[in-house]
């Protein structure tokens, strides 16, 4: 191997490391927050923007109060206050796992650096037009 394909895996790989920790750390932080604030307490810090300008629900509202229910094992309670947020609590869980494993995979080698990215890069697309499905019906039943 060459010296600038060398550099060229070690960067594409660095490069990939950094995605994946930012990645991870966002979804951490939503599961902590979840964690942090009680379902049973209902004092969100951030409240949904559209209800508060409109007066209506979003096809989101819930979704907060849902994830800390879910984070405590509370299925039925967290469907009630938002029937998309197990398909979207799902999404998060799987890509932390994906973004844990990949991010390890890499960690120790640099082969197929590429294909591993757009293999991840489909998959998490898939499962993000899946988990986020209920959300585009919506968007798209308002704009048409």
């Amino acid at each position: 191997m060459t010296p600038e394909v060398a550099d060229q895996r070690r960067a594409a790989r660095q490069g990939y490391l950094a995605v994946n920790i930012i990645f991870a750390g966002v979804i951490l932080l939503i599961m902590g927050y979840s964690v942090f604030y009680s379902p049973d307490e209902e004092k969100y810090p951030v409240p949904c923007v559209h209800e508060k300008l409109t007066g209506e629900q979003c096809p989101s509202c819930g979704m907060s109060h849902a994830f800390s229910l879910l984070v405590r094992g509370r299925i039925d309670e967290a469907m009630e206050w938002n029937r998309a947020s197990a398909g979207v609590f799902l999404f998060f869980a799987f890509q932390l796992l994906l973004r844990i494993g990949l991010g390890i995979r890499v960690l120790y080698t640099d082969r197929y650096i590429r294909k591993i990215s757009i293999v991840d890069s489909a998959v998490s697309a898939l499962s993000a037009i899946a988990a986020f499905f209920p959300f585009l019906k919506a968007l798209g039943q308002t704009l048409f």
